[in-house]
């Protein structure tokens, strides 16, 4: 058989090229659309797309995505004495640290393929309602964080469908609030007070204007070494001292708020002037037991929630004694330092109550800082949390509207992590879906 050999092509004055030669683009390994070229008008003008800088704390609101920011928002609006008020716990703060590293030491499980495309936050708390699992604690003194103070928190809370407690030492009366959100659901703390007589006439005040729900705060028979408070001199109201002139240099906003407004008055004393622990030490009372605890039962005929539950022992026999919810809580970190862990009490006074058959609601506090932490404390057993620092560095960051996103930025981290654990309504959420990393 005769083969017959392929021509090739010689360039003129060159060699032959190689019989399946390439071009010299494919053979250097660029592709067209690597190669070089000045770009076209029409190529940048969809990327060149700048926006107006803005400066105003509601641009600073809309771009904070985390409580932290928030924080770091308040304490640059806030003189130093206020916001460690808010801020700092007792003694050397190891519980409040505890508390939110309790959180951080949490491992989510979650579960894939599901259709989580819609994600229902709702729950019943109390026999009510509540359009998110969480409600706004009561604080003390918030006027002082910011002008707008309570009346920023129960019209955010009634916007978004949770509640609000109002606390003896809130800095707005009982009936101011109820009016401020006539259609919110407004609870009431209370801290009973050596002088019976007053205590009973915030009790028929609070019924008489509408809340549904007392809560007893039953963890401060004396107060806790705030020693933050201590080193800032802090009184009630704040003094003008040459320190805080100072500070108020760089916050002319807050003193002209603070100045300009009511000055400070309380849901339960309309005027006080000492430093907060003189004021706790003299009002509250040490003596208190389990009969006080019957007393409140028959004297109030709302529902009876009892704050400061640090023992499961304990949460049994408030329980016993009539209350219908137990908020697991150490104040914060505020009263007495390496206290109980709340996260890590709630599923050993989920199944001792489960044993009693008890139906009392179980509500977390101290150290929540994100949706995420809300979410492991419901799946660990909780039915309920409350905010307190998370809420005020809201309010301390953009009054009213600081709280509205402070809920926002809770509600975006709940829904979220649902759906990354893959469910889609609280009552799928169960121990399951997390790990404590170090009990």
């Amino acid at each position: 058989m005769t083969q017959t050999a392929q021509p090739t092509s010689t360039p003129p004055g060159g060699t032959p090229a190689a019989p399946n030669a390439q071009p010299r683009a494919a053979v250097a390994g660029l592709p067209p659309a690597l190669k070089r070229r000045i770009p076209k008008y029409s190529d940048l003008a969809p990327l060149m797309k700048f926006k107006k800088p803005e400066f105003s704390n509601a641009a600073r609101l809309r771009r904070a995505s985390t409580i932290w920011e928030l924080r770091d928002l308040a304490k640059r609006r806030t003189p130093q004495a206020p916001f460690d008020y808010t801020d700092g716990a007792a003694e050397a703060e190891i519980t409040l640290r505890r508390a939110r590293r309790a959180f951080e030491d949490i491992e989510f499980r979650p579960g894939i393929l599901r259709d989580v495309s819609n994600i229902d936050l709702r729950t019943k708390i109390l026999d009510k309602e509540s359009a998110l699992p969480f409600g706004i604690a009561p604080t003390g003194f918030t006027r002082m964080m910011q002008s707008e103070g309570e009346y920023a928190g129960s019209q955010a809370a009634e916007a978004a469908g949770i509640p609000y407690t109002l606390s003896t030492m809130g800095t707005a009366s009982i009936e101011d609030v109820a009016a401020a959100a006539p259609n919110g659901r407004n609870w009431f703390q209370l801290y009973l007070w050596t002088d019976r007589d007053r205590s009973l006439e915030l009790i028929e005040r609070a019924a008489k204007a509408g809340n549904d729900t007392l809560m007893v705060t039953v963890d401060t028979a004396v107060a806790g070494a705030r020693l933050r408070d201590v080193r800032n001199g802090m009184t009630i109201p704040p003094a003008l001292t040459v320190k805080t002139v100072l500070d108020a240099s760089y916050r002319p906003a807050w003193w002209f708020n603070f100045l300009t407004h009511e000055p400070l008055t309380f849901a339960s004393l309309s005027r006080y002037t000492g430093t907060v622990a003189d004021l706790i030490n003299s009002m509250f009372d040490p003596t208190l037991t389990f009969d006080d605890l019957d007393w409140l039962r028959e004297t109030w005929k709302g529902k009876l929630v009892v704050k400061g539950i640090q023992t499961v022992e304990d949460a049994r026999k408030v329980v016993d004694h009539g209350a219908d919810g137990v908020v697991i809580s150490n104040h914060g970190g505020r009263q007495l330092d390496r206290a109980p862990i709340p996260l890590h009490l709630v599923p050993d006074v989920a199944a001792a109550l489960a044993a009693d058959n008890s139906n009392a609601a179980i509500i977390l506090d101290t150290g929540i800082m994100s949706g995420a932490d809300i979410i492991a404390g419901l799946a660990l057993g909780a039915d309920f949390a409350l905010i307190g620092r998370a809420y005020l560095y809201g309010l301390m960051a953009g009054g009213r509207a600081g709280v509205d996103r402070t809920i926002q930025i809770l509600e975006k981290d709940m829904a979220r992590t649902m759906a990354l654990l893959g469910v889609t309504k609280l009552s799928e959420l169960n121990p399951d879906h997390v790990r404590l990393l170090q009990h």
